[in-house]
């Protein structure tokens, strides 16, 4: 898959502002808008990319899945309909004095070509799709492990609506499910557009996460980090696993129980259980304990 390089694209360096990427699209959609450069296939394809870049660049949680992954990785994780949906060109395009809808083939001659796979294509002529909808829904980590199902409420079509969703499990921050039509309507006699609910993990109070992985920190006595030790460490599902302590563990040691994390979506792939191991280091000693330091000390440890 050939890389694609949205920067340069606008012409913009990676550190640039919302409002300098706004900036360079305006430019740049000012003199390849077909309506500039009518019967220029060239300049037709040229306006697809800049716009495709801007749909990406302009929208943060976009921008920010490109930084981290690339555009291979990015590629992979958004089509061109996931990279469109949610935005609306019409606005973009009447701030910009483009005439907004006409741009897709409107009665007033508009040029008509497709974005490929976005919602925006000529066989949507005439019918623009109404904006997206988006819901933050709340879940626990044992919600996220085992699935569920809540009922959600929210603004559609002008009241207040309830819907029961079956949430998978795997739904882990960010992930999203998408209700067909359950969105705005469209301005323009189009479809409606689509609801997404987006999950975002509750703070748990014993499990820290980065992604599928789950953390969590275990003490053990500056004794059993010396000599070795096993130790029980909590799981999800209510199990309790055996952990060896190696003797000579240091303070901050971290260990992966592989397979003990948060399932994905899909297949039976679960991420990991990394273990911090916190040495306690005592404050204040016994004379009896102090005595044995001084003995260790002297004998070189």
């Amino acid at each position: 898959m050939p890389e694609t390089d949205y920067y340069s694209i606008l012409g913009v360096n990676r550190e640039a502002t919302d409002t300098e990427i706004k900036k360079a699209y305006r430019k740049l959609a000012m003199k390849y808008h077909p309506d500039h450069a009518k019967g220029d296939k060239s300049a037709e394809d040229r306006f697809k990319k800049i716009s495709e870049a801007y749909a990406v660049l302009s929208d943060k949680e976009k921008r920010q899945q490109y930084d981290t992954y690339g555009s291979a990785g990015f590629q992979q994780r958004y089509s061109q309909e996931d990279i469109f949906r949610g935005f609306d060109f019409s606005e973009v395009f009447k701030e910009f004095g483009f005439g907004g809808a006409n741009f897709f083939g409107g009665k007033e001659g508009g040029s008509r070509f497709s974005f490929g796979g976005s919602p925006f294509g000529a066989r949507h002529t005439g019918q623009m799709k109404g904006s997206d909808l988006m819901y933050e829904l709340p879940l626990t980590l044992q919600e996220v492990a085992t699935g569920t199902s809540k009922t959600i409420s929210f603004q559609h079509k002008g009241r207040l609506e309830n819907l029961t969703v079956r949430i998978p499990r795997g739904m882990i921050s960010g992930k999203k499910l998408r209700i067909a039509g359950k969105g705005e309507e469209s301005a323009y006699g189009g479809p409606s557009g689509d609801l997404f609910i987006q999950s975002s993990v509750k703070k748990d109070p014993l499990y820290d996460t980065d992604g599928f992985d789950l953390f969590i920190n275990r003490e053990v006595k500056l004794t059993d980090a010396l000599l070795g030790t096993s130790i029980s460490v909590p799981t999800l599902d209510g199990r309790e696993l055996n952990l060896k302590i190696p003797p000579g563990t240091r303070h901050k040691t971290r260990m992966r129980l592989s397979g003990h994390g948060l399932p994905h979506m899909q297949g039976d792939i679960r991420g990991d259980l990394y273990v911090t191991i916190l040495v306690d280091l005592p404050v204040h000693l016994t004379e009896k304990q102090e005595k044995l330091v001084r003995e260790l000390a002297g004998a070189g440890l």
